[in-house]
Protein backbone atom coordinates (compact mmCIF):
# COMPACT_ATOMS: atom_id res chain seq x y z
CA UNK A 1 0.00 0.00 0.00
CA UNK A 2 0.90 3.08 -0.90
CA UNK A 3 1.41 6.40 1.27
CA UNK A 4 -1.64 8.54 1.49
CA UNK A 5 -4.59 6.62 2.27
CA UNK A 6 -5.99 7.48 5.48
CA UNK A 7 -9.67 7.79 7.23
CA UNK A 8 -11.84 10.68 5.68
CA UNK A 9 -11.10 9.99 2.27
CA UNK A 10 -14.27 10.21 -0.36
CA UNK A 11 -14.95 9.63 -4.13
CA UNK A 12 -17.77 10.24 -5.58
CA UNK A 13 -18.83 8.51 -9.36
CA UNK A 14 -22.16 9.24 -11.04
CA UNK A 15 -23.18 6.17 -13.45
CA UNK A 16 -26.21 5.89 -15.91
CA UNK A 17 -28.78 2.24 -15.27
CA UNK A 18 -28.75 -0.09 -18.13
CA UNK A 19 -30.93 -2.39 -19.02
CA UNK A 20 -28.45 -5.31 -17.30
CA UNK A 21 -28.99 -3.59 -14.10
CA UNK A 22 -32.62 -4.41 -13.89
CA UNK A 23 -33.95 -6.13 -11.47
CA UNK A 24 -35.20 -9.09 -13.94
CA UNK A 25 -37.97 -10.58 -11.56
CA UNK A 26 -39.95 -7.33 -11.63
CA UNK A 27 -42.39 -5.71 -14.39
CA UNK A 28 -40.85 -2.73 -14.17
CA UNK A 29 -37.66 -1.71 -15.34
CA UNK A 30 -35.78 0.10 -12.12
CA UNK A 31 -32.48 -0.81 -10.59
CA UNK A 32 -31.96 -4.29 -9.08
CA UNK A 33 -30.54 -4.36 -5.40
CA UNK A 34 -26.99 -6.47 -6.48
CA UNK A 35 -26.40 -3.98 -8.98
CA UNK A 36 -26.68 -0.83 -6.88
CA UNK A 37 -24.56 -2.82 -4.37
CA UNK A 38 -22.15 -3.53 -7.58
CA UNK A 39 -21.83 -0.13 -8.05
CA UNK A 40 -21.04 0.64 -4.70
CA UNK A 41 -18.46 -1.75 -4.48
CA UNK A 42 -16.48 -0.40 -7.92
CA UNK A 43 -16.82 3.24 -6.36
CA UNK A 44 -14.20 1.98 -3.35
CA UNK A 45 -12.79 -0.29 -5.72
CA UNK A 46 -11.74 3.10 -7.55
CA UNK A 47 -10.81 5.53 -4.08
CA UNK A 48 -8.38 2.77 -3.39
CA UNK A 49 -6.50 2.40 -6.72
CA UNK A 50 -3.91 5.42 -6.62
CA UNK A 51 -2.89 3.92 -2.84
CA UNK A 52 -2.31 0.32 -4.55
CA UNK A 53 1.26 -1.57 -4.98
CA UNK A 54 1.80 -3.51 -7.77
CA UNK A 55 0.68 -7.05 -7.23
CA UNK A 56 -1.70 -5.60 -4.95
CA UNK A 57 -5.59 -5.57 -4.92
CA UNK A 58 -8.53 -5.75 -2.84
CA UNK A 59 -11.29 -7.89 -2.05
CA UNK A 60 -14.93 -7.23 -0.88
CA UNK A 61 -15.97 -9.04 2.28
CA UNK A 62 -18.58 -7.62 3.99
CA UNK A 63 -22.18 -5.68 2.56
CA UNK A 64 -24.82 -3.65 4.67
CA UNK A 65 -26.30 -2.02 2.39
CA UNK A 66 -30.20 -0.82 2.35
CA UNK A 67 -32.07 -0.36 -0.64
CA UNK A 68 -34.32 2.06 0.13
CA UNK A 69 -35.92 4.04 -3.40
CA UNK A 70 -36.27 2.49 -6.65
CA UNK A 71 -35.10 4.00 -9.79
CA UNK A 72 -35.90 3.79 -13.14
CA UNK A 73 -33.31 1.99 -15.93
CA UNK A 74 -32.17 5.20 -18.03
CA UNK A 75 -31.69 7.01 -14.65
CA UNK A 76 -28.37 8.27 -13.23
CA UNK A 77 -27.16 7.49 -9.76
CA UNK A 78 -24.55 9.00 -7.91
CA UNK A 79 -22.40 7.02 -5.47
CA UNK A 80 -20.19 8.47 -2.44
CA UNK A 81 -17.76 6.68 -0.60
CA UNK A 82 -15.97 7.56 2.23
CA UNK A 83 -13.27 5.36 3.48
CA UNK A 84 -13.78 5.48 7.58
CA UNK A 85 -11.39 3.17 8.68
CA UNK A 86 -7.91 1.46 7.75
CA UNK A 87 -6.85 -1.47 10.68
CA UNK A 88 -4.65 -4.61 9.85
CA UNK A 89 -5.38 -4.39 5.77
CA UNK A 90 -8.69 -4.23 6.21
CA UNK A 91 -10.44 -1.13 5.55
CA UNK A 92 -14.35 -0.07 6.24
CA UNK A 93 -16.30 2.41 4.04
CA UNK A 94 -19.51 4.06 4.78
CA UNK A 95 -21.39 4.16 1.21
CA UNK A 96 -24.73 6.15 -0.13
CA UNK A 97 -26.51 6.70 -3.43
CA UNK A 98 -28.61 9.00 -4.97
CA UNK A 99 -30.83 8.82 -8.25
CA UNK A 100 -30.83 11.98 -10.35
CA UNK A 101 -33.99 13.79 -8.70
CA UNK A 102 -31.76 13.56 -5.40
CA UNK A 103 -33.49 10.92 -3.73
CA UNK A 104 -31.48 8.61 -1.92
CA UNK A 105 -31.87 5.05 -2.92
CA UNK A 106 -29.27 3.47 -0.73
CA UNK A 107 -26.91 3.61 1.99
CA UNK A 108 -24.95 1.22 4.35
CA UNK A 109 -21.50 -0.16 4.83
CA UNK A 110 -18.55 -1.96 3.17
CA UNK A 111 -15.40 -3.35 4.07
CA UNK A 112 -12.92 -5.08 1.63
CA UNK A 113 -9.34 -6.15 2.94
CA UNK A 114 -5.98 -5.93 0.70
CA UNK A 115 -4.79 -8.87 -1.03
CA UNK A 116 -1.08 -10.02 -2.81
CA UNK A 117 -2.46 -11.07 -6.09
CA UNK A 118 0.27 -13.83 -6.86
CA UNK A 119 -0.55 -14.95 -3.12
CA UNK A 120 -4.26 -15.02 -3.14
CA UNK A 121 -4.36 -16.66 -6.78
CA UNK A 122 -2.64 -19.32 -5.22
CA UNK A 123 -4.97 -20.24 -2.31
CA UNK A 124 -2.87 -19.29 0.52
Amino acid sequence: MKEGLTGGLTHTETYVTTAEMRAKQLETDVLSTPALIGLMEGTCVRLLAPYLDQNEQSVGFHVDVRHVAPTRIGQSVTVIVELRALEDQKLRFAVSAFNDQGIKIGEGTHRRAFIEVNRFAAGS
